[in-house]
C-alpha cells in the first residue's frame, strides 16, 4: 500500500501565503514525477505544478511566478509554495505521484486532498 499525506492547506487573506507538503510512504519503492492540482466548485480538476525526477518544473499559466513546486528525495515528499494568493486559488488543492512499489508496476498515486480558501 501507498500513503500520500498532505498538510499545509488553510484559511488565508489575498496576499498571503501557504506552503503545502505531499509525503509519500508505504510500499513506495521509486518515483518519477510529482504534481499539484486543484479542483474547484463546479471546475474540472487542472495541473496547478509538476516536477519531473531531475527537477524539471512547469506550471499552469495561472500561478506562474506566484507558486513553486520543489522536492526532496530523500523524504518521498514534494511542496507547493504559493505566494500572493487571489481569491481565484481557492480549491482543493491534491498531490499526485508516479511512482512503484517493489514488486509493482508504475502507477498515479494522489493524496486525500487539502482544502485552501483565499479570502478577499
Amino acid at each position: 500500500q501507498v500513503q500520500l499525506v498532505e498538510s499545509g492547506g488553510g484559511l488565508v487573506q489575498a496576499g498571503g501565503s501557504l506552503r503545502l507538503s505531499c509525503a509519500a510512504s508505504g510500499s513506495i519503492f521509486r518515483i518519477n514525477a510529482m504534481g499539484w492540482y486543484r479542483q474547484a466548485p463546479g471546475k474540472q480538476r487542472e495541473l496547478v505544478a509538476g516536477i519531473s525526477s531531475g527537477g524539471n518544473t512547469n506550471y499552469a499559466d495561472s500561478v506562474k511566478g506566484r507558486f513553486t513546486i520543489s522536492r526532496d528525495n530523500a523524504k518521498n515528499t514534494v511542496y507547493l509554495q504559493m505566494n500572493s494568493l487571489k481569491p481565484e486559488d481557492t480549491a482543493v488543492y491534491y498531490c499526485e505521484i508516479f511512482g512503484r512499489t517493489k514488486d509493482g508496476g508504475w502507477s498515479d498515486y494522489w493524496g486525500q486532498g487539502t482544502q485552501v480558501t483565499v479570502s478577499s
